[in-house]
Parts: C-alpha cells; sequence; structure tokens
C-alpha cells in the first residue's frame, strides 16, 4: 500500500510539473517520496458512479470501501445496492466489486489479480492486463490537471478508456465498447466522500449455467450442476437471469421450470404470445446437486435467456 500512495504522490508531482510544459529537473523518483502517515483509503470511503450497460440502461449506486483484510493485503469494495451486488454475481459486469489488492489496486479476474493500474503512470508507460475474458494492451495516452487517461486495445474485445483521478486515489470513468463500437460497460463518477452510513453488499459467485433458448417449438430438457464454491463451500443461494420475449403471433407461448434434485420447484415462469420479461434477476435456494430445467416455447421470434450463478453473500453495516 505504501509503494501505492508513493506512486499517487509521484503521479501528482508529474501532474503538476506538466502544466509548465515539461518535468521539473531532479524531481524524486517514487522511492524518494515519503509521507508520515499514509494519505490512502479508509474504511467508509465512497464513490457514486451512474452505470450503464445494455441489458439495464443506467442504474446509480455507491462503490464503499467496506473493509481492509491485512491477512490477504486486499480491501474489499462493495456497493449500496443489494440489487447491484446480485447482478454483478450473475452477470459479472462490474469488475471494480470484491478485492482489489493493496499493490496497485489490483481487480481480480477469475481469481488472478489483473494491473488494470500501472504506478506511476508517466505518458507513455504500457502494460498488459486481462479483463472481460480478453487480454488487453493499456498504454498512458494523457496526462490532464487532476490524473492520467489509459487506453487498452484487445483484437477481439474493443476498446477500454479511463481515467485514474489522483486526488481521490481511484476512477472518474471507465468505457469498455466492443468491437462493433456498442457499449457494454460504463461507469461515470458523480460524487465521492467518506464515512459512508448504512449498509453494503457483495456476492462471491460461480457461474453455473448461461443458455440462450430460441427457434424451437416444443419441449426443452436441460440440467446445471450446483456443486458449492470452489473455495468457500455452500451457496448462500443462486441468483438467476432471465431476459425473454415470446413471439407475437397467435398460439405463441412459454413457460419455464427449474426443479433441484428433491423434485421441489425452485423458479416456474408462463408467458403467453407478444408478452416480454426483460431482465429479471432474483434469488432461489442452493440445494447441492443437479437442477433439473424445463421448457415449453413456441414461436419463431421467441427466446429465453437463462443465467444462474452461486453466490455466497456477504455484508457490512458502517
Amino acid at each position: 500500500m505504501a509503494a501505492f500512495m508513493r506512486a499517487v504522490l509521484l503521479l501528482l508531482l508529474l501532474l503538476g510539473s506538466s502544466l509548465s510544459g515539461c518535468l521539473v529537473d531532479g524531481a524524486p523518483s517514487a522511492e524518494e517520496i515519503s509521507v508520515d502517515e499514509e494519505p490512502g483509503w479508509k474504511i467508509g470511503d465512497w464513490f457514486q458512479y451512474i452505470f450503464t450497460t445494455p441489458q439495464y440502461g443506467q442504474d446509480t449506486a455507491r462503490l464503499v470501501i467496506a473493509d481492509k483484510v491485512e491477512s490477504d493485503n486486499n480491501w474489499m469494495l462493495a456497493v449500496s445496492s443489494r440489487t447491484e451486488a446480485q447482478r454483478h454475481a450473475v452477470l459479472n459486469h462490474n469488475p471494480f466489486l470484491g478485492r482489489l489488492t493493496f499493490d496497485d489496486l489490483k481487480v481480480y479476474e477469475n481469481g488472478i489479480a489483473q494491473s488494470v493500474f500501472h504506478f506511476p503512470m508517466n505518458e507513455g508507460n504500457t502494460w498488459q492486463f486481462s479483463l472481460f475474458g480478453y487480454n488487453w494492451n493499456a498504454v498512458v495516452d494523457e496526462l490532464t490537471e487532476d490524473g492520467a487517461k489509459v487506453e487498452a486495445l484487445s483484437s477481439g474485445g474493443g476498446a477500454i478508456t479511463y481515467t485514474f483521478d489522483g486526488r481521490i486515489g481511484f476512477l472518474t470513468e471507465f468505457t469498455w465498447v466492443d468491437g462493433s463500437r456498442t457499449t457494454m460497460f460504463d461507469m461515470q463518477l458523480v460524487d465521492h466522500g467518506r464515512d459512508h452510513s448504512g449498509q453494503v453488499w457483495f456476492i462471491r459467485a460461480t457461474d453455473l449455467k448461461d443458455e440462450l433458448y430460441e427457434a424451437t417449438d416444443g419441449e426443452i430438457s436441460d440440467t446445471f450442476l450446483d456443486s458449492e464454491h470452489p473455495r468457500e463451500g455452500d451457496f448462500d443461494f443462486l441468483v438467476w437471469y432471465l431476459d425473454v420475449i415470446i413471439d407475437a403471433s397467435a398460439g405463441s407461448s412459454g413457460s419455464l421450470t427449474v426443479k433441484d434434485h428433491w423434485d421441489a420447484t425452485a423458479l416456474s415462469r408462463a408467458w403467453g404470445a407478444d408478452s416480454e420479461e426483460r431482465h429479471a434477476i432474483g434469488t432461489i435456494p442452493s440445494v447441492t446437486g443437479e437442477y433439473t430445467i424445463t421448457l415449453h416455447l413456441s414461436g419463431a421470434d421467441s427466446y429465453v435467456h437463462l443465467r444462474m450463478a452461486g453466490g455466497i453473500e456477504q455484508s457490512w453495516n458502517l
């Protein structure tokens, strides 16, 4: 953490000197800068963002520093909306929820710490990281009065642009567009502060099922396995996601049931012609073992997108 904060101070020094058009001769290196007290994050610090995704449009929520886990050298970032925590659990859309390392604020992708940030952020610095299932080549594109702008490119994932603000030690903006220039995830800072008051959540999740059912007329049977979290044991619950459109033609319909291995119905839905259930999220009990999916679907343009994730929920009252 100390190395990270020295890097932030160096970033601020570089930004200040850039206003005069050049770096001050003899500027100290990161190793030569020291502070009496680390001016870093504290539990209760918060950053409020407008989040935008294709599935949900816009949503506003606070990312809150909920815990400092010295034994793992990780910060824990939670969110002020339980629904947003569930959404992240099943859609994996917000990489900044959960653990961030003390060292350079690395975020975790499939359990591996990734250097989305790379300090000190000198203009032109390059590095690599993985995120959203793609490998990225990043470069500090520009230094501004308050921060550093980064652009990261991937051959298959499109582009990510983001700005790290040295005053607050975190992001003011982050945007990922795919290869077709569709905005897949965007977060824009609208406020920040200290001493958040209230409950915040994070759900550690494991993907169990992601299936799109379409172009069928009749019954579909499928399964998925609740096999517990690979490190934490039993899930607290399963989080489900549904995106459904039923054809408008007469006679079109759809129905869905999900049953556990005790034949108990955990989820049941039915839809008539010209109906929708867009981007719905909820939870069902976790019963270790195989679940059975039964789907009836008719209509040329009908489809059902079902996702399931197992979740272990953490919450903090600050």
